[in-house]
């Protein structure tokens, strides 16, 4: 240099550039063009170490080092942490003070790659100033001169001179560079948040966490949990289908077992906060054999982050992130973001379950109007039918199973809603499953539901006749149609109260009364293997048998009647009365259909009919049952009158006159069938032994 004044000059200059600075690309030009006018340096290395830390990394390295070939590339060597040898702890540990050393005094065999690439491009020694600065991080100057001998003192005292301004340099670097940080920060928290305003899907959350997660740290979501409706359970909800460990055994095995928030690791980062930082390799020293260390070990990772997902002080999941650093207040603020948006989705989704709910019940009700009879009455008054009615009274208030007996056509949907009906449960819809008019791979769908995907055809979710009877009655009619592998789910469902959709892992808990209704002889049945003896015990709590019509001929006339009145209004067929012929010719029917016969026939009969009195009904050519008695044609009308009589009053278990009397029955005033009776001879133990 010519003279003083020129260096100071030059000095003045790079302080003022120095003071400039905000970025490394900026440092590194004023270093390169304005430094070495003073220092005859050929290229320059800046090193970045952390206090508490065995290892350090390259702060910038101008390209005037990479010049030889045969080494790894300029990027890769700059990107790459390394730990101190034996010679560069030792020259560094010296370097408060500006040092020059020959780069051949260092074994360049173990030496860094930074140092063979610098000496591979010429350089035979250097200067090394450790930097004076705030905070944890120290920085450290290498200058680096192709010929041996060319650094001197005054060199040092040149760098010794500039050394605290480059160290103020460095500063402003790191402060301008968290500045941009926040920003960048404060820019992708506004858009996660503007995102997550229009998540209503699981499917849109998880784009917008990876996301975020991708411009924030770089990494994407290991997985989420969430806590069950019971408090207890946490699912897996959301996880990385690419991630490193997705092929492990024991991650698929973890992915499909449902854990309890009591679960150590779960549990730690439920009571905490703040985010829990798990140091894998202290994990396992301390004895934690816990499965999801062994899995993090394997990924090869030093560190998991846990972090509760809550709502106020309620938690509702764990988020887990697998990655070496993190800025946990960073984290700490994602995971109430993503609380929200788990929370309005699931409450999203109860609103389309409710409102689909809604939906299902209301086409169940419009096909129960459809085909179904006005039930606000039970039309019966035979003895047969009043011990019924009594049973459904003693029966309707309880949460009691019933199984209700008969044969077809006997009105056992009829009895089922009476009963629920007259229960609390009365305010809800009785849900109907017909097990005999479902295929057998459909039932189970239809009983208890299934999610989207779980088989050919499952192209949404579906909500089953058992979450949709939640808190309400369940009638099973032809429950002896029920396949018997289906047979163990339902008995599961009534002892448990609980049971998982079709293709579902999460247990819906539901509080269903049971009314099961069957035309088989279930005893028959289970001894035949073709119903399960537990199902049938566990139905057969409070069994009704329904009587068949010709059991209760005396409630023939008023069934007649109204359903008469049913379908003259539904036809507009002006038909007010049937003529006592005609209900005598019912009467006298042995009705295999039962009452729903009964209905068939008169509706057919009005149809028939020209004029307002029913006087004709359209009977099948029946022949008697082999076990029904044949009447004998050699009696005297004397004899046959006498006969009919006593059958009747046998069936009236008695009783003369007054509702569900023989004297009603045979349609004759009571006094009547006194009179009858006394010149026909018939003595009170002759129908009486019967009744009693």
């Amino acid at each position: 240099m010519e003279s003083e004044d020129e260096r100071d000059e030059i000095i003045l200059l790079l302080k003022c550039e120095l003071a400039k600075v905000k970025t490394q690309a900026q440092l590194m030009v004023a270093i390169d063009k304005t430094l070495k006018k003073l220092v005859n340096f050929s290229q320059a290395t800046l090193l970045s170490c952390q206090e508490d830390e065995s290892t350090y990394r390259i702060f910038f390295m101008d390209k005037a080092s990479g010049g030889s070939t045969g080494y790894s590339s300029y990027n890769e060597i700059i990107s790459c942490s390394y730990s101190f040898c034996d010679d560069l702890s030792g020259f560094i540990s010296k370097a408060d003070k500006a040092q020059i050393f020959d780069i051949r005094t260092f074994n360049l065999a173990v030496a860094p790659q930074w140092l063979k690439l610098n000496y591979a491009s010429g350089a035979r020694e250097l200067i090394v100033k450790n930097l004076p600065g705030a905070g944890d991080t120290k920085h450290t100057l290498i200058l680096f001169a192709d010929k041996l001998n060319s650094l001197t003192d005054t060199h040092i005292q040149y760098v010794e001179t500039i050394a605290g301004q480059i160290g103020k340099a460095i500063n402003n670097i790191a402060a301008h560079e968290a500045v941009l940080y926040k920003e960048h920060n404060k820019a992708c928290l506004l858009k996660f948040a503007t995102d997550l305003a229009a998540v209503k899907k699981k499917g849109d959350l998880e784009a917008a966490i990876f996301d975020i997660l991708d411009q924030l740290i770089g990494i994407k979501l290991s997985m989420i949990r969430l806590i069950e409706d019971d408090g207890i359970t946490l699912v897996p909800y959301l996880y990385d289908k690419n991630a490193v460990f997705k092929d492990e055994e024991l991650f698929k095995q973890l992915l499909a077992k449902n854990i309890t928030i009591d679960e150590p690791i779960s549990a730690r980062v439920l009571d905490s906060d703040e985010p829990v930082i798990f140091n894998i390799e202290a994990e396992q020293k301390s004895g934690n054999s816990s499965p999801y260390i062994t899995l993090w070990k394997k990924a090869g990772k030093k560190h998991m982050y846990g972090a509760r997902l809550c709502i106020g002080n309620e938690n509702i999941g764990t988020l887990w992130l697998l990655i070496n650093e993190l800025n946990t207040h960073l984290l700490k603020g994602l995971c109430s973001q993503i609380s929200v948006a788990i929370f309005n989705i699931k409450a999203n989704e109860r609103l389309l379950a409710y409102q689909k709910q809604l939906e299902t019940e209301n086409d169940h009700l419009k096909e129960q109007i459809k085909t179904i009879h006005n039930f606000s009455e039970i039309i019966g008054i035979s003895l047969r039918m009043q011990k019924v009615y009594q049973l459904m009274s003693r029966v309707a208030d309880s949460n009691s199973t019933v199984l209700i007996l008969g044969e077809t056509g006997t009105g056992k949907e009829l009895i089922a809603r009476g009963i629920h009906d007259a229960s609390p449960r009365k305010n809800k819809l009785m849900i109907k499953v017909n097990c005999a008019a479902l295929p057998p791979n459909l039932i189970e769908s239809e009983l208890f539901g299934h999610e989207k995907g779980s088989f050919t055809g499952a192209f949404e979710q579906r909500i089953g006749k058992f979450e949709l009877a939640n808190n309400s009655t369940l009638f099973l009619d032809e429950i002896g149609e029920l396949p018997l592998e289906l047979q163990v789910k339902l008995l599961r469902v009534i002892q448990e109260r609980e049971f998982e959709r079709v293709g579902g892992k999460s247990t819906i808990k539901v509080n269903v009364r049971i009314i099961a209704a069957t035309n088989r002889n279930l005893e028959k049945e289970v001894v035949a293997g073709k119903f399960r003896s537990d199902l049938y015990y566990r139905l057969n709590v409070f069994p009704i048998n329904l009587p068949s019509l010709r059991e209760r001929v005396e409630d023939i006339p008023p069934l007649a009647n109204f359903f008469l009145n049913k379908y003259s209004r539904l036809t507009g067929y002006k038909v007010g009365s049937i003529a006592p012929k005609v209900l005598q010719q019912l009467k006298s029917y042995l009705w295999p259909g039962n009452v729903r016969e009964l209905e068939h026939i008169i509706e057919r009969s009005v149809l028939m009919t020209t004029g307002n009195v029913l006087r004709e009904v359209h009977l099948p050519n029946t022949k008697q049952s082999d076990n029904q008695a044949i009447p004998h044609f050699n009696q005297t009308i004397e004899e046959m009158e006498r006969n009919h009589i006593i059958n009747i009053l046998k069936q009236c278990e008695g009783k003369i006159s007054g509702a569900g009397g023989a004297a009603g029955v045979l349609a004759i005033q009571p006094t009547t069938l006194h009179s009858k009776m006394r010149k026909l001879n018939i003595a009170k133990r002759e129908y009486m032994n019967h009744a009693q």
